[in-house]
């Protein structure tokens, strides 16, 4: 798949009502002079006293979308199309037989915020457990986007996951969840929250079912638009790497979601042998605000905040950014969407905006020179977050209720100066290990670190296998079966996996290779793998600080910092002495000879 640009994209809000040609080329003309790439229309509910426009996908609409697409393809810009309106997916087209059900029957959960509000009550949810039904809706959204999906080739969003998820159900899943452990889920159906052992078994089916009914087929349906599938899979109760690796280009948040959680996004694209991982960029930086708003500090927002986030999504494997986002608005128009940075003419940054852009693009491009590297394999405790259930209300945040969110997942303190990736059952099944390397999807890795509370016993098995091929496994602590039907060779089997001599509770028994990077205060960097050269990003050190939500004027700092760090490539050691400069961050390319070479990173603020 050709993607179209290295520039970043903005989400371009488009609200309810009247759409006037003069007004797309004026703002598109204005992507196009702020170095923007494209943008990605995402069609939302309307402003208070805005005028009548065109019926939610009628031939008016379809128009209006089309005019748009060429328009952008003129002036060499991308132009990307949310797969609906609002989030997430339903609306009018969405019928009762469609619609998200859970363990009552139909949920209560109904669409808002959407291009259709201002023609009656809010519509149906889709059934996200029900591949006939998304293709159902597909049909209708796609019949209404087909003219504008000719020609240069566009992206179909899907956001992040927001469908109700506390008893989520369809038709058949009984019989499937029966079939598939052996005991009756609808005893427990009241009480589940009392079983976690059963809910487990729950959470594993549901994961399944939405990565093959619906994050797969939607990949499917967008290549037979002729388009490519961009997901925020996070939210969504699954094995998320393996949600986020059938998807064309994977996508993660920040801020609402801290940036080091991108690393699951970009380990999946990194397995699953994908060159492009985006985020969704500056949301909700200083804080969120319900509808409707505005945010803290809107459209009052710091470049130098904005600079060191975008270089802490590079540090965590973003190699694509899209803005989040920029209101429809025509020549001095005041219009703002709730719950986003705000990017147009009258944004508080403007005047540094194209430079800004040009500089994302420059270590976008540097972020997909060859390929992903990584040093240790680090399997996702999925079992751990699966078991538990709601966060404690000191760890609530608008994007995260329960621990399967995963964001508070990092890797281990004891891997600092590693750069390992994360890997999960589903890689690990077909992986092989060579006396060298553990040959994992796409990834190639000398180790594998486990430490994990619960471990499945399909994982146990796969571990046994790779045990007697001779991987060194390093294995924190002994865990313990999930789920409600334990298997009664578990213990044994994990007792034989203890007993080889690759395998061992200490890092320093089990991976006698040094850390990538050796130095005090290591900053946040991500690495490529170009041929035999090693490309290192740095982020600047104030960025490790980051959290959401951010301070106003988190990122001001008038001091240089420096920091002495060792490289170890490839067998050599190569000192480097990093100098961050306020606000910079640092890039290297370190060659096969161990000669380091300084990339030009400079963004002047």
């Amino acid at each position: 798949m050709k993607f179209l640009s290295n520039k970043p994209y903005t989400r371009w809000w488009w609200f309810s009502g009247l759409i006037e040609e003069p007004v797309i080329r004026y703002q598109l003309d204005w992507v196009k002079a702020n170095n923007f790439g494209g943008v990605e229309i995402a069609r939302v509910y309307p402003l208070p006293d805005s005028k009548p426009g065109p019926v939610w996908l009628s031939e008016e609409w379809t128009q209006i979308v089309l005019y748009t697409k060429e328009y952008a393809t003129s002036i060499d810009l991308g132009c990307d199309f949310t797969f609906g309106t609002a989030w997430p997916f339903g609306g009018s087209i969405v019928d009762e037989k469609d619609a998200a059900r859970n363990f009552k029957g139909l949920s209560s959960q109904r669409l808002e915020k959407s291009w259709e509000n201002s023609a009656g009550s809010p519509e149906f949810i889709l059934n996200h457990l029900d591949k006939n039904a998304l293709k159902r809706y597909a049909r209708k959204i796609g019949k209404a986007l087909k003219p504008a999906l000719k020609g240069k080739i566009s992206g179909l969003f899907c956001d992040s996951w927001e469908v109700e998820t506390d008893g989520l159900w369809t038709e058949g899943l009984e019989e499937q969840f029966k079939e598939r452990f052996g005991y009756d889920l609808m005893s427990y159906q009241k009480t589940l929250n009392n079983h976690p052992d059963v809910k487990y078994d729950y959470r594993k089916l549901i994961s399944d079912r939405i990565i093959n009914e619906f994050y797969k087929p939607f990949t499917e349906i967008c290549h037979e638009f002729g388009a490519y599938s961009r997901v925020q899979c996070h939210g969504s109760p699954t094995d998320l790497i393996s949600a986020y690796s059938v998807v064309d280009i994977p996508e993660s948040e920040t801020l609402l979601f801290d940036p080091h959680f991108a690393q699951v996004a970009a380990s999946a694209a990194m397995l699953s042998g994908k060159k492009i991982v985006s985020a969704e960029a500056f949301t909700c930086l200083y804080g969120w605000k319900p509808f409707p708003g505005p945010g803290p500090y809107q459209k009052q927002e710091l470049i130098t905040d904005l600079k060191i986030v975008a270089d802490s999504l590079f540090a965590n494997g973003v190699n694509f950014l899209i803005w989040h986002g920029m209101p429809y608005n025509p020549t001095r128009g005041s219009n703002q969407f709730y719950a986003s940075v705000h990017v147009g003419a009258d944004a508080n940054f403007v005047e540094k905006l194209a430079e800004f852009n040009k500089y994302i693009e420059e270590i976008s491009k540097l972020m997909r020179t060859g390929k992903t590297y990584g040093d240790i394999a680090v399997y996702l405790p999925l079992e751990d977050n699966w078991m538990r259930d709601k966060l404690p209300d000191d760890m609530l945040r608008p994007s995260a209720q329960y621990y399967w969110n995963l964001q508070y997942q990092r890797f281990p303190l004891e891997l600092t100066g590693y750069r390992p990736i994360w890997v999960n059952g589903y890689f690990l099944k077909d992986a092989e290990y060579d006396g060298k390397y553990l040959h994992c999807g796409a990834g190639d890795f000398p180790a594998l670190y486990i430490d994990s509370k619960w471990l499945d016993y399909d994982t146990l098995s796969l571990l046994l296998r790779l045990a007697e091929q001779g991987l060194p496994i390093c294995i924190k602590q002994k865990p313990s079966m999930p789920g409600h039907v334990h298997s009664k060779i578990y213990e044994k089997d994990l007792n034989a996996l203890f007993k080889y001599r690759n395998v061992h509770g200490l890092l320093t028994k089990t991976f006698l290779q040094a850390p990538l990077i050796q130095g005090k205060d290591i900053t946040e960097f991500w690495c490529r793998q170009d041929d035999d050269d090693l490309i290192v990003f740095f982020a600047h050190p104030k960025s490790k600080e980051i959290i959401y939500p951010m301070h106003y004027g988190q990122s001001l700092c008038s001091k240089v910092i420096e920091l002495e760090v060792i490289i170890n490539w490839p067998g050599k050691r190569v000192e480097i002495r990093l100098e961050f400069y306020p606000y910079q961050s640092l890039g290297f390319r370190i060659d096969k000879d161990g000669k380091a070479e300084h990339l030009s990173t400079i963004f002047e603020i």
